[in-house]
């Protein structure tokens, strides 16, 4: 059974790790969207494919006994904003990781909210200056839902960027 204190993992590492198209993607990837380390990136890929091999699965059954399981899954990822409404298990295989990364509460406060970088925002998000509704939330990788989306708050102020001046110092020269 195992320790109850010692959680499971949450991620699959890829077989190969060192690729260099695959470090030159992940890298990309972990820029893009501000991760930590590799370990955020490698669970949202195996929420992904966790996702699209019930999907897989999904298609392997008859259309009777499909059915009830399929409209349960196009609710659940509809309600955190993957597929739109009246999405197909098509749709569902054709997700990314990026989908995935997208509704992060680090990305939406990076793309909303007007910070000046995914860093910025994962240190907004983890130092606590973000509520979604009356909740304060400080964990960047929280997956947002389509209705909790109008609801993200944030308590504090975002310095806006000093115009450039074209001249090295941040003083103008006295005539």
């Amino acid at each position: 059974m195992g320790d109850p204190r010692k959680q499971k993992k949450l991620f699959h590492r890829p077989r190969r790790i060192w690729t260099t198209d695959q470090l030159n993607a992940e890298l990309y990837i972990m820029g893009s969207y501000g991760l930590r380390n590799k370990r955020e990136l490698w669970k949202a890929q195996t929420e992904m494919a966790r996702v699209r091999n019930q999907a897989r699965a999904l298609l392997a059954l008859s259309t009777e006994a499909r059915s009830e399981k399929e409209k349960r899954l196009l609710n659940f990822l509809s309600r955190i904003g993957l597929v739109k409404e009246g999405a197909t298990l098509d749709d569902i295989l054709g997700l990314k990781v990026e989908d995935l990364l997208e509704r992060r509460l680090q990305t939406i406060v990076m793309k909303r909210m007007g910070t000046k970088s995914a860093s910025q925002a994962r240190q907004i998000v983890s130092h606590g200056h973000v509520s979604i509704g009356n909740r304060k939330i400080n964990r960047p990788g929280y997956i947002v839902k389509t209705d909790e989306e109008a609801k993200i708050l944030l308590h504090v102020e975002i310095p806006a960027a000093a115009p450039a001046t074209g001249e090295g110092g941040g003083a103008a020269p006295a005539s």
